[in-house]
């Protein structure tokens, strides 16, 4: 429960969560406790970060021994973790040019002034976005300008012109908005608050060929479903489809605030030169550490290995409470990012399973959200189904 000195340091805050009545202290794998050492099983995973778990005691004491050594300095100057953490990040995600941001939402900011950028360099008038209904990519002006709810954008128009919005796998209608003014297409390969709607291979395939076709960048939107979450390590490898340019944060990082965008090198010929952008803590060396180590991590251990293995049993368990529960209409999602559409107020369901010791997050469309830490186990998915089942009742 949420005790006197953090209600009282609250009434110092903007008022912009709508925080859950406990006050968390401490995790431990799978797990976290609140001040008053209640134990919750975790299958939110801070909205997707948590990709380890907590408190995992190599990627902390990377971080200890950096912080005795230096957690910040200017972009002025090379640190070694940068440059190794860019290399790792472009061996597994396949890219060729990276960028540290501070967030998801810096990461697509700096994906669309790449995008702008190439079509100014290379004179060809376009300025134009497509992206998705029903997607997110931030609350920056740029990243909310291609959010696509209403909901998200309407307090703050105008926004940035020229966005238009198309629906996800349904090609035509993409087709429809291209136009010789068309910069980039913007799109999650699996969006996570719109609902946990999965793009299938013929839309992913049919936007690379869109684009390939009309000079048009395609921007994929991996903050949430990058990182071994869906069964590899990156969405768009399991697709076969490259984009070129490809935004992250999140699961890079654990928990240290870390994003990035990057881009292939045929790209980045085009896009971004010496002070058309910057971030004063973007790359710093506690950050880039976090990165590597995550990375080196989930290579030696394997752990998109282990999403691939134990995500079809939380698929099964899923599709079990579709079958059983009145009010479960729908399993949605793949690997390690599912979701459950359900009947009843997905508000009141995620409340009673706080109750029950459970931690899971909504989505758009009254969906409830499965998004745990990579190293669950079947045991993790079977006491958490039991939770939820009571919850559910």
């Amino acid at each position: 429960m949420v005790n006197s000195k953090i209600q009282e340091a609250e009434k110092n805050l903007i008022h912009v969560y709508n925080r859950f009545p406990i006050a968390l202290d401490h995790g431990e794998g799978m797990y976290l406790y609140d001040t008053e050492g209640k134990k919750y099983l975790d299958f939110a995973a801070g909205f997707a970060v948590c990709g380890l778990g907590y408190d995992n005691k190599e990627l902390n004491d990377a971080l200890k021994a950096q912080i005795d050594k230096l957690y910040h300095t200017s972009n002025l100057y090379y640190h070694e973790s940068c440059g190794e953490a860019a290399a790792a990040l472009n061996r597994i995600s396949g890219m060729d040019r990276v960028f540290f941001t501070n967030s998801g939402s810096e990461a697509n900011e700096g994906a669309l002034k790449a995008a702008r950028r190439y079509a100014y360099t290379k004179k060809s008038g376009r300025y134009e976005f497509i992206a998705m209904e029903h997607s997110f990519h931030g609350r920056s002006f740029g990243a909310v300008s291609v959010t696509g709810h209403d909901a998200y954008r309407e307090p703050f128009e105008p926004l940035v012109p020229g966005v238009k919005f198309a629906e996800l796998n349904n090609l035509d209608s993409v087709k429809a908005l291209v136009s010789d003014k068309t910069c980039a297409i913007i799109l999650e390969p699996l969006q996570g608050e719109g609902g946990i709607n999965l793009a299938t291979r013929e839309f992913m395939e049919g936007i690379r060929r869109i684009c390939d076709e009309n000079d048009i960048l395609m921007i994929c939107d991996e903050v949430q479903c990058g990182m071994g979450r869906t069964g590899s390590m990156f969405a768009w490898q399991g697709f076969g489809v490259k984009p070129d340019i490809l935004t992250m944060a999140k699961a890079i990082g654990n928990g240290i605030p870390v994003g990035a965008f990057a881009m292939t090198e045929a790209v980045a010929e085009y896009s971004l030169k010496p002070g058309d952008h910057g971030a004063t803590y973007g790359g710093n060396p506690l950050a880039c550490t976090a990165v590597k180590k995550v990375i080196e991590i989930f290579e030696r251990e394997d752990i998109v290995g282990h999403v691939n293995k134990v995500s079809p049993y939380l698929t099964k368990r899923l599709d079990e409470l579709v079958q059983d529960v009145d009010c479960v209409a729908e399993r949605k999602g793949t690997g390690l990012m599912q979701g459950i559409a359900l009947t009843k107020p997905v508000a009141e369901v995620n409340s009673r399973a706080i109750e029950e010791g459970l931690l899971v997050i909504q989505a758009h469309g009254n969906v409830l959200r499965f998004v745990p830490p990579l190293i669950v186990e079947e045991k993790h998915i079977d006491e958490m189904i039991e939770k939820l089942r009571r919850a559910l009742a």
